[in-house]
């Protein structure tokens, strides 16, 4: 009794800790791109979309409306429904093992960090862990006994699932699996209360299938062929070690020795648990040696590790004290320096910080900055001027912040690569370009960190192609240009000549984060199609600190970017000898080395920002 008092007085401590920081949290989390098309597709009421089932957008459109046009409006759907797992946790698992198992089930369900940080962006994975845990919860009650109650939560827990992600799929089957291996499984599967629950959840897919019967399997080929190479590579290997680190070491030893005794075991419901649970992550595991790894699925084995957590207190109560309390600690610090990321990434001075490390956070920087930017540029240009974005990302940013979720959108490789060039195309919100526009203004947004640099110079010719010869940008550079967007304002009628592009630049040395004395040269490339460039300036920390040479032959050049047609090929090179003595405000440590570029246009562009260290004298 002790033991359980501890356990519930634990648990709730834990429990209001974590929803208080992750309300404060979402409301100062700039909202992440994926939430962002989310809303827009809840502007958009439909049964089903391109790239997902309906429910995430019908929960972001419940957000809005009851709260406001905000971020944290916005997610409190999914903050309620992430707070009510945990209990989902303990229920289940006080009823199979006991009480004082219950409440420490329920710990592990808010330290977990996957599970403990979920809600915090209005993303299908609440939805979706609620629904394994309803279908976890209505499973473990089948194998004891057939009643209308468990058929009942089977179905809802089947609905939710279909009605949130094509991903779901694999829980279904997994559990199919997991009841077939199990006599009293086979059992439950044959009365015909719990073949009706089954066909109500699989009526549920008909809006996705039927959207993709609509648009020739848009959705499918996107989800199951176009995103995954389904050719063997080796960086599933990576699975255990990333799993490791986001579960935390020795949580994830302990959910895998827990699915391997859970399977052994003489009691139904705990073979049931850790099939549901280990055939879930061992799927995932195999996959990722097929599957895309270009975005982001290291939460993808979720459902898995909630369906092992009620088997976790047995595992543990067998292991030394010492040992728990590591895996309690460790979890807990987990859990911490995840939420930390998120506090990191809300903090723009910090974020700033990170601008050349690889983890920068750029689907959550800079669409606060660029909405006050357009805000202030259509301020200036006529009134009626029509906002364009080059692709999804800046649309939906934007529409969110602006209001206005029927921003048009360019053709870009990005849409499509994020299967929402369909759904776009569904709403007319694709623009060929400016013969669609007639003679209206255009205030033209172009996300320039979204593209390869070696594929910048063919992407701004291709803008050329649809809008025309590029007028001088308004540059917008987010955390020394890490994020970096350029604002084209265009008048009514496309302009003649030979395609203008922004400026191309390259800085041979120093090369980022090179250690530097006082006195140090730069030099490099820079060109401008079109038109060319006049001049370059040095600048550190946003200073000008020296006038560079320009005009140095630069051969071979245009070989490397044979597209580029800037009048003053091969005379492109460039450099500068930079002397800071004298200067004391510049002390030694992290400086940031940066260009001024002068157009022959009279354009000024600021290219993006280096980092170079300034040794001490």
């Amino acid at each position: 009794m002790h033991d359980e008092v501890q356990a519930r007085r634990g648990f709730w401590v834990l429990w209001v800790a974590v929803a208080l920081v992750k309300l404060v949290v979402a409301a100062r989390l700039p909202l992440f791109v994926d939430e962002a098309f989310y809303w827009q597709e809840g502007q958009h009421l439909a049964a089903a979309y391109s790239d997902l089932p309906g429910l995430t957008a019908w929960l972001t459109r419940v957000g809005v409306v009851l709260g406001g046009g905000h971020a944290f409006a916005l997610r409190l759907p999914f903050l309620l429904i992430a707070a009510l797992l945990p209990w989902l946790v303990v229920h289940i698992t006080a009823r199979e093992f006991g009480a004082r198992d219950g409440w420490q089930a329920g710990c592990f369900a808010l330290l977990l960090p996957l599970a403990g940080t979920l809600g915090l962006m209005a993303l299908p994975d609440a939805a979706m862990a609620l629904a394994t845990l309803l279908c976890l919860d209505a499973g473990a009650r089948l194998l004891r006994q057939v009643s209308p109650g468990a058929a009942l939560e089977l179905a809802l827990g089947l609905t939710i699932g279909a009605l949130s992600h094509y991903r779901f799929i694999a829980v279904i089957a997994v559990g199919f699996i997991a009841l077939l291996l199990l006599a009293d499984g086979r059992r439950a599967l044959r009365d015909v209360r719990v073949l009706i629950a089954i066909a109500f959840g699989a009526s549920a897919w008909v809006p996705l299938v039927a959207w993709n019967l609509d648009n020739a399997d848009a959705g499918l080929r996107f989800q199951l062929v176009e995103r995954h190479p389904w050719a063997f590579h080796a960086d599933g290997l990576w699975f255990i070690a990333i799993q490791a680190l986001l579960v935390t070491p020795l949580l994830f030893t302990a959910l895998a020795v827990a699915a391997w005794r859970g399977q052994r075991s003489a009691l139904p419901v705990s073979r049931y648990f850790a099939l549901l649970g280990g055939l879930v992550v061992l799927g995932f595991f195999a996959l990722g040696f097929f599957a895309d790894t270009e975005r982001v699925s290291f939460h993808w084995p979720l459902p898995g590790y909630l369906a092992l957590l009620p088997l976790l207190p047995m595992t543990l109560a067998r292991w030394p004290r010492w040992l728990r309390v590591a895996t309690w600690s460790l979890a807990g610090l987990g859990l911490v320096a995840t939420l930390g990321y998120y506090v990191t990434v809300s903090q723009p001075h910090l974020r700033a910080r990170s601008a050349a490390e690889k983890w920068y956070p750029a689907n959550f920087a800079g669409w606060d900055e660029l909405a006050e930017a357009v805000r202030a540029q259509r301020a200036a240009m006529p009134d009626g001027t029509r906002v364009v974005a080059d692709n999804f990302k800046v649309a939906a940013e934007l529409g969110f912040a602006l209001g206005d979720p029927r921003i048009a959108v360019l053709d870009h490789p990005l849409n499509h690569k994020h299967g929402r060039a369909p759904q776009l195309a569904l709403w007319g919100l694709q623009t060929p370009g400016r013969e669609a526009w007639g003679d209206t203004p255009v205030l033209l947004v172009v996300g320039v960190s979204e593209v390869p640099y070696k594929h910048l110079l063919s992407r701004y010719h291709g803008l050329c192609a649809m809008v025309g010869p590029l007028p001088p940008p308004r540059v917008l550079n987010v955390d020394h240009g890490r994020q970096r967007f350029l604002l084209f304002a265009l008048d009514g009628e496309r302009r003649a000549g030979e395609c203008t592009t922004p400026a191309m630049v390259w800085i041979d040395a120093p090369v980022a984060r090179a250690a530097v004395g006082r006195r140090f040269e730069v030099h490099g490339w820079a060109f401008k199609d079109g038109v060319g460039l006049a001049g370059v300036e040095v600048t550190l920390d946003g200073r000008v600190v020296a006038q560079a040479e320009y005009g140095r032959p630069f051969a071979g050049l245009q070989q490397a970017w044979p597209g580029s047609n800037d009048p003053q090929h091969p005379q492109v090179g460039f450099s500068a000898q930079v002397d800071l003595h004298g200067r004391d405000e510049l002390a030694p440590g992290r400086h940031w080395l940066g260009l001024h570029l002068h157009g022959r246009d009279g354009s000024i562009e600021i290219w993006p920002e280096q980092p170079l260290e300034l040794r001490p004298d």
